[in-house]
């Protein structure tokens, strides 16, 4: 078999599990969303609608068609750009979704940076110092980050460092009177606040932004830290660790230089995993913190029984992940020489 054939053999076996995968997460979130006990129509007329009136909305949802024709319909205009019509914004999903989600992206990329810059270092010497007090520490540290809720999490922050202290400014992107003032660009509020020169809007928005972003950037830390410490310790044990210090490689070598350079191969999944995990897991955050993003928007629109906004935004969180996936797994390739002569 030559390489062009394997290649699009790869290619086609991939995209193939990619369609598997949105179709069944769509499927599933569309069944479960029919059998909530919420009535998407009495959502729109409310619950003192005529009933010739609620007749008429039912009909024009196509809700009197079984269930498999509804989902069947739904996915054909999906797969045109369709996402159809929130009824809580009375906007496209679609023009949701893109208004949304880059605030969801900024929030959690900033955390996903302060998981990885405090993460790695922390998992490295939780592994160096294996079983001493600086590795019971850092496992105390990750444990709290993973056993604590994290919306409890929030709300204390909230009530320290906003209402007692008032080192922060509280939930929302912006003070309201900033709202409005910066165009939107990229929907990113701090890159688009900088690029146009208003500085004190910059430095409000990182005032709102400093306590959520922490929050993921701690949930993230505790993630990666932990898998960087599994990693490390299985590193740090290989026969290559033992000749390098024989032959009087520093301590500093043998354990960034040649331990963590190999341990990074797996952690660009990990911290891909994570990324993906910051980007579905801001609902709670996005909540409590009132930040206008996907995983606020989701949530509101679930409560309001608007099925179309809920399904576009899980597609989207999909797409994200199946993303996440394949960028890792072309790293990996690249990161590892023997991933690319087993394929071969």
């Amino acid at each position: 078999m030559n390489k062009s054939l394997r290649l699009l053999l790869g290619l086609g076996s991939w995209l193939l599990t990619v369609a598997i995968t949105l179709v069944g997460l769509s499927a599933l979130t569309f069944f479960i969303g029919r059998v909530l006990p919420i009535d998407p129509v009495l959502s729109i007329v409310g619950e003192k609608a005529p009933p010739e009136v609620y007749l008429r909305v039912f009909l024009e949802l196509g809700l009197d068609k079984p269930v498999w024709v509804q989902f069947w319909e739904y996915m054909g205009k999906t797969l045109s750009g369709d996402f159809g019509t929130s009824f809580a914004t009375n906007r496209p999903v679609l023009t949701d979704l893109i208004n949304f989600f880059p605030a969801t992206l900024e929030l959690s990329t900033i955390g996903l940076l302060i998981g990885v810059v405090l993460g790695v270092p922390m998992g490295v010497a939780s592994a160096y110092w294996h079983e001493k007090w600086p590795d019971h520490v850092i496992r105390v540290i990750g444990l709290v980050g993973y056993s604590v809720p994290i919306f409890w999490l929030g709300l204390v922050g909230l009530f320290v460092f906003y209402y007692l202290l008032d080192w922060v400014a509280g939930p929302g992107q912006l003070d309201v009177f900033f709202v409005g003032v910066v165009d939107r660009w990229t929907g990113m509020i701090l890159i688009d606040s900088a690029l146009q020169g208003e500085w004190e809007i910059f430095w409000n928005a990182v005032s709102h932004m400093t306590l959520p972003a922490l929050l993921l950037g701690y949930y993230s830390l505790a993630y990666i830290s932990r898998m960087t410490r599994s990693v490390m310790l299985d590193q740090l044990s290989r026969e290559y660790v033992l000749t390098a210090r024989l032959k009087g490689a520093s301590e500093f070598t043998v354990v960034v230089g040649h331990a963590l350079r190999n341990a990074a191969i797996p952690l660009v999944t990990v911290i891909a995993l994570s990324y993906g995990g910051l980007l579905e897991g801001s609902v709670l955050v996005e909540t409590i913190f009132s930040w206008p993003g996907i995983g606020n928007y989701i949530y509101s629109s679930l409560f309001a029984a608007d099925m179309n906004a809920v399904l576009g935004g899980t597609l989207l969180v999909g797409v994200v992940f199946v993303f996440l996936n394949m960028l890792s797994d072309v790293l990996y390739r690249v990161l590892d020489p023997r991933s690319r002569e087993f394929a071969k």
